[in-house]
């Protein structure tokens, strides 16, 4: 048998960019499974304010030129690369001149949550999905990190259920203390749905507040990772409802548990439901 295949899709990673927690997750758990045999891939957004020389990233002109229909607009989707040199690990941004090419990262210079954050956010969790496909790699594990990536979830059990890329991959959303306080656009969830989707399969996604984006993301994924531990009690009583697989959260940086959590999920037998 081959190495496992681990996919990290995130809005943020150190040095790249640090926002929060998550970014020194996302920098230290990809290298903790590389050093473990598994076989990593990690795509976040390339924002205006990562530094493109002094990070050294150049476009993989064999993965750009597709577009990303949201609303009936096509958005040209362009993919850059850059090495993390003493992790051995390539980080693929996902870049757009318009959702994109800001300095601020999801609020302007007077603190206002961008108009457009729950079209930014479509634009990434699709462009992901996309752009490993045209990587021809079809991950064992889709790990999906921050509020930016709860898409990602409802997508692989809809859209891409049968695609043979995903067809076999196990969903994982890490869940982390509330992100923002903003709300995304009235009519996110109908610009969300994608091919074999209708808004039914994003009504629980609908109120598009930071809660409601987890809570979505819960009720698609496979299995759950408490990754603060400050967790809202709303979201926090979803998870220990949805009787999903999860791994609590621990202030220790070894990962071990996540090894043996990636282990166990994969190993499980894949039920078909009529």
């Amino acid at each position: 048998m081959g190495k496992s295949k681990l996919l990290f899709i995130t809005h943020e990673m150190s040095p790249f960019l640090e926002l929060s927690k998550i970014s020194e997750i996302t920098r230290q758990l990809p290298q903790a499974m590389q050093d473990k045999g598994f076989e990593i891939r990690i795509l976040m957004p390339r924002f205006g304010n990562i530094n493109e020389r002094r990070n050294r990233l150049h476009e993989v002109i064999r993965l750009s030129g597709m577009n990303i229909i949201i609303n009936d607009n096509d958005n040209p989707l362009i993919i850059k690369v850059a090495s993390i040199p003493s992790a051995r690990m390539q980080v693929y941004f996902l870049d757009n001149e318009e959702y994109f090419q800001r300095k601020h990262v999801f609020t302007d210079k007077d603190g206002k949550f961008y108009a457009d954050n729950d079209e930014r956010m479509i634009f990434f969790c699709k462009g992901a999905l996309e752009t490993v496909k045209k990587l021809g790699w079809s991950p064992d594990v889709v790990h999906c990190h921050g509020w930016m990536s709860s898409l990602v979830p409802a997508y692989l059990k809809n859209t891409y259920k049968d695609d043979p890329t995903f067809k076999h991959a196990k969903v994982v959303y890490s869940v982390y203390e509330n992100e923002f306080s903003g709300k995304l656009d009235e009519n996110f969830a109908h610009k969300a749905v994608m091919s074999d989707m209708t808004e039914e399969h994003t009504e629980v996604y609908k109120a598009g507040t930071n809660n409601a984006l987890h809570n979505g993301a819960i009720f698609y994924s496979d299995a759950v990772v408490l990754a603060s531990e400050n967790i809202d009690a709303d979201v926090l009583n979803n998870v220990k409802n949805s009787q999903k697989p999860v791994l609590e959260f621990d202030s220790t940086t070894d990962y071990e548990n996540y090894s043996n959590f990636y282990d166990e999920i994969t190993s499980e037998e894949l039920v078909n439901v009529a």
